[in-house]
């Protein structure tokens, strides 16, 4: 693929001088160095060939640092997050960069039922359900297993009742860190009893390089015909609704901003986006996953695409992100100064019967995978579409 050769050019020719070494500092390791729960907080570094690097602590499994090249060569990091552990141990905003488990997204009023009986779950988010509860999995410890400089294994037991969500569900995650420049995330679980699962990953991305800045002059595509609307505490109603003529039709490249001036109750709802696309699958790779979303950062040339396996597509705005949280190097880290694109079941799906099903049974494994493929555009070459 040309644009890949491009991208790899780049990368040998510009990154050489300061390609990122796969040995972490010991005064960094330090930083993310503790015991939690009886249970030790590491940090690990993935590279691959073309200088690209991810820092993942197993501490909820966040990305910490994802450095890669602008269309000069100029590697920065893309997330925004902390310098040390204490940082995502006392964040406002606790998801930065985290897997998200059991159940990502919101569950009306925490409660839902399954084989007749119901169940009651944290309530975190108003009177709602978010993403996993209050000791969700962005805030557990998990077993970390590094097998190659590419590759990060992690896995949790979630036992039976934590959070209120019924059966043992082991979980298995892996980052991997690929030659094509894809961190790709492949999750699977199992359950000894029926429950709910819906797993993610909540990176806040910024392309730009610059993790104060404004996100709104980004440039996105999001492969969705409809969304799913919500109400005032950001349930969907249940119906799935076109985004012909409204400002949730990303189907044409457009900057993130371009609408959010525009009345329009949901985007009241959301204080800008903060909802779930359904993905329409047009475009596939090789392993059947769905093209979910590409963004342009104009001024990098950064270019990342989403591809995934699950039905939907959570886009999330940063509209509460509000200077509480100092990250890295001091930032603060304002308004809309990142973007999610967290793949996904829809919210709510064990309430609504006509959205994808989230129960797994003891029978079954869920398997689902994510990638997010980095390039950079060159001298405003037209990107060639991946076949």
């Amino acid at each position: 693929m040309i644009y890949a050769l491009l991208f790899a050019l780049i990368c040998i020719a510009s990154c050489n001088n300061q390609q990122s070494s796969n040995v972490l500092t010991e005064p960094y390791q330090k930083d993310f160095n503790m015991t939690l729960d009886g249970l030790n907080i590491q940090i690990y570094r993935l590279t691959n060939q073309n200088g690209l690097s991810a820092d993942i602590t197993n501490y909820g499994g966040k990305v910490v640092r994802l450095l890669v090249p602008d269309r000069n060569g100029k590697l920065e990091d893309i997330v925004q997050g902390f310098d040390h552990i204490e940082g995502y141990l006392n964040a406002k905003e606790p998801y930065f960069g985290a897997l998200i488990g059991r159940y990502g997204n919101r569950i009306a009023k925490g409660k839902f039922s399954l084989g007749g009986k119901e169940y009651t779950l944290a309530t975190n988010n108003g009177t709602n359900h978010l993403h996993g509860g209050k000791k969700g999995f962005h805030a557990v410890v998990w077993d970390a297993k590094q097998t190659d400089k590419q590759t990060l294994e992690l896995s949790y037991l979630s036992p039976d009742g934590e959070e209120g969500y019924p059966g043992n569900l082991h979980v298995k995650v892996v980052y991997q860190l690929t030659d094509d420049n894809d961190l790709l995330i492949t999750y699977s679980a199992t359950t000894d009893a029926p429950t709910v699962v819906n797993l993610t990953h909540h990176s806040f991305f910024n392309l730009s390089g610059n993790l104060s800045k404004s996100i709104n002059k980004h440039q996105l595509t999001i492969y969705a015909d409809s969304y799913t609307p919500v109400d005032e505490g950001l349930i969907p109603t249940g119906e799935i609704a076109s985004v012909e003529g409204t400002p949730f039709d990303f189907r044409q490249s457009k900057m993130i901003g371009k609408d959010l001036e525009a009345y329009h109750d949901q985007l009241s709802f959301g204080r800008g986006y903060d909802h779930n696309f359904v993905l329409s699958g047009q475009q596939t790779d090789s392993n059947s996953m769905k093209l979910a979303a590409t963004v342009l950062e104009p001024v990098s040339g950064r270019i990342m695409e989403v591809w995934t396996t699950e039905p939907g597509l959570q886009f999330y705005g940063g509209n509460f992100l509000n200077r509480q949280d100092t990250g890295k190097g001091g930032i603060v880290y304002p308004f809309r100064s990142a973007f999610c694109l967290e793949t996904q079941h829809f919210p709510d799906s064990p309430n609504q019967a006509h959205f994808p099903s989230t129960v797994l049974l003891p029978d079954q494994v869920l398997n689902s995978q994510t990638r997010y493929h980095f390039s950079v555009l060159v001298n405003n070459l037209k990107k060639i579409p991946i076949n």
